[in-house]
């Protein structure tokens, strides 16, 4: 007797490859991280946590464990772990607080004709010995000059000191010696130096002096620290003008950017595809409507219709007529298609179409019924966006206006009221100007500036949130508005705002040239 062959099952639902989830806790995951070391790196910076020399956390914490004699190689990290303000030394230790020469030119506007004798003085900046704590800051100097005359004629091309010492000298001869110029080692801070140009042949001028003056500056000002001990980063030099961005302000807009943006940006990307889904299943349906009354089943109208054009619903029509293919039932089909895209309107009207199928009634009347009434939420939706578009604009508006007020209080306000009481006298101990019976006093701009930066984040913050809830109803459109807001306030405060005058970085001083006389001395030329 044959054995009779047992039944073999094959459930065909397949598995779940939608990987939105998976991809959105992959995002919050770096996001979190990202955003809390920005914030971390900016609560370190920004003063609100103590130290007990008033050095930044973050320079303490780095500098304590990097810092090295560069002779010795010796570490200095004690030196930032005490309760005493680092010294210049130790400063230089650490590759992040190291003084960096600033460098200075000097160069004729016009050259120096018919010279017999001519002298020009000029002054050399550089950081006193007292700022230093008695370390001796070398600043190298070259002098480069060319000098046209009379082939033989004899020249002298020096540079005296402030009290009349020759600080250096270079003689020479016209056809003979190929450079006139001369190189300092370093060259001390002071005031009236004098260049001086000679003809050593009487009678005999030089025709034609050309030269250039390079010095390298110190300020003794840590590189990546402002003149108030806050952190400010390299420079970035973009031609038209320079940004910092890393100084430690744009650290507090980058933590809220980075811990709300990039999953709301993606979340929206997901939900954008799903609207576009939405928008193009009410013609699936009338289609599908129109086939099942042409006498097609639901199975040749499904497979039939994924060769049609529904934009980003094509994926999911060529899905559900390849399950189809396999065997699997209508029902389940449809019902694994609404579980996928899972917006409410598609499940509400697949649930319809589902019921219809297993009661056996006119399966078309409710295909129609069911597309008429997705096209009817989708125009309601579409007219609540654009009602709310007009309050979307004025937040926008909004929080531009206050972007810009904010923008001239801190660029000329402020600056202006620290100007104007840099040099009062009657302000007591805390500095300012007295007028009448009131006190003005002397006021920091950066301090200002920090304030104002932290109030247009948070405004981005709060507008942003509810621009995007009014819109989509939805957190993660509010938090999207809220990045992009956090973007522009950013951009703008570094182009605008955070100018090198209100984040304390000094200027760099000119060698500042002025008319000047040459006084015969007694001195030996060599």
């Amino acid at each position: 007797m044959a054995k009779k062959k047992e039944k073999i099952i094959v459930e065909l639902d397949l598995p779940k490859d939608d990987k939105t989830l998976s991809r959105l806790y992959v995002i919050l995951f770096f996001s979190i991280i990202l955003g809390l070391s920005s914030g971390l790196f900016w609560i370190t910076n920004s003063g609100f946590v103590p130290t007990s020399n008033g050095e930044p956390m973050f320079t303490n914490l780095y500098c304590g464990a990097t810092a090295k004699d560069p002779v010795t190689g010796e570490s200095m990290g004690d030196y930032f772990r005490s309760n005493q303000k680092p010294t210049y030394a130790a400063n230089q230790s650490c590759n992040i607080l190291e003084d960096k020469a600033d460098i200075i030119v000097w160069e004729t506007e016009e050259p120096w004709t018919t010279v017999s004798k001519r002298a020009q003085n000029f002054n050399v900046p550089g950081v006193p010995t007292d700022a230093t704590g008695g370390v001796v800051v070398e600043q190298p100097m070259w002098l480069n000059c060319t000098i046209d005359a009379k082939e033989g004629t004899p020249y002298t091309v020096a540079i005296r000191s402030p009290d009349g010492d020759l600080v250096a000298y270079n003689n020479g001869t016209v056809g003979q010696s190929k450079d006139c110029g001369i190189t300092l080692q370093t060259i001390e801070a002071g005031d009236m130096y004098e260049l001086i140009v000679l003809s050593n042949q009487e009678g005999e001028p030089l025709y034609e002096v050309n030269f250039d003056m390079t010095i390298h500056y110190f300020d003794g000002i840590p590189t990546n620290m402002n003149n108030k001990s806050l952190w400010i980063g390299p420079s970035l030099d973009l031609g038209i003008t320079s940004v910092h961005p890393t100084i430690f302000l744009n650290f507090f807009g980058f933590t809220f950017f980075l811990l709300i943006f990039p999953a709301s940006y993606y979340w929206e990307k997901i939900e954008e595809e799903k609207n576009q889904m939405e928008e193009k299943f009410p013609d699936f349906l009338r289609d599908l409507a129109e086939y099942w009354k042409g006498g097609l089943s639901m199975t040749v109208a499904v497979q039939t219709l994924a060769t049609s054009e529904y934009g980003a619903l094509n994926h999911e029509v060529k899905k559900m007529s390849n399950q189809l293919s396999w065997g699997i039932k209508f029902g389940d089909v449809i019902h694994q298609f609404a579980e996928r895209v899972g917006t409410p309107l598609i499940k509400r009207a697949i649930t319809l179409i589902q019921e219809a199928d297993k009661a056996g009634g006119k399966i078309s009347d409710i295909l129609v019924t069911a597309a008429n009434d997705s096209r009817e939420i989708k125009f309601l939706e579409a007219e609540r966006n654009r009602a709310i578009g007009s309050y979307i604009a004025v937040i926008w508006t909004s929080y531009f206006v206050f972007l810009g007020v904010i923008v001239v209080l801190a660029k000329v306000f402020i600056p202006a009221i620290a100007n104007s009481n840099s040099g009062g006298e009657d302000g007591g101990d805390s500095g300012g100007q007295t007028i009448g019976n009131m006190s003005i006093r002397n006021v920091d701009p950066l301090f200002f500036l920090t304030v104002f930066y932290y109030g247009v984040t948070m405004q981005a913050m709060g507008n942003g949130s509810m621009a995007g809830l009014m819109a989509k109803g939805r957190f993660s459109a509010g938090f999207k508005q809220s990045g992009l807001m956090i973007v522009v306030a950013l951009l703008v405060f570094n182009f605008i705002a955070f100018s090198n005058d209100l984040i304390g970085v000094t200027e760099i001083p000119s060698l500042s040239p002025g008319s000047g006389s040459f006084v015969p001395q007694p001195i030996h030329w060599g």
